[in-house]
């Protein structure tokens, strides 16, 4: 059900964001915690500003709550992918490839859990890093990594 949710929001704020050449849809997700969250994020080149988001929270509101394509009550979310955003599709890859990544593994390799290095790309469901390339069923997670 949350699949079909995400690809719908998805398509819907695709159209809306298509007046805004210069903001890009990141990503989808319907999740339930306490309460269900459509949480949609936005980013552009230079970052994202809280008027970005209100003008796409409005317009999407409006169009969800007249398809009425989500049944449960839920709070929408509109925000900037943050800093350190997990990497999940290919467009994401493809982004933020020559950049530095913390690489989260189901099971250690060579003794490690967590592998950082430059992102290459994804081929053929191998993850490529300058380095070190492994199979994306052994990934639990990709997300940029932060220097402080």
């Amino acid at each position: 059900m949350a699949n079909k949710i995400e690809d719908r929001v998805e398509k819907i704020a695709l159209e809306l964001l298509a007046d805004s050449p210069d903001l890009e849809l990141v990503d989808v997700e319907y999740v339930k915690e306490r309460e269900w969250y459509l949480r949609v994020y936005i980013d552009k080149e230079n970052g994202i500003d809280i008027e970005d988001c209100q003008a796409l929270s409005e317009k999407l509101e409006e169009r969800l709550d007249r398809e009425d394509i989500i049944k449960d009550a839920y709070i929408l979310e509109v925000s900037s992918p943050g800093l350190d955003r997990e990497l999940r599709k290919e467009r994401d890859y493809k982004r933020e490839a020559g950049k530095k990544v913390d690489v989260s593994l189901y099971a250690p390799i060579e003794g490690k859990k967590l592998i950082t290095g430059i992102l290459v790309g994804v081929e053929n469901n191998i993850l490529k890093l300058e380095d070190f390339s492994i199979e994306m069923d052994k990934v639990a997670k990709v997300r940029l990594h932060l220097d402080f």
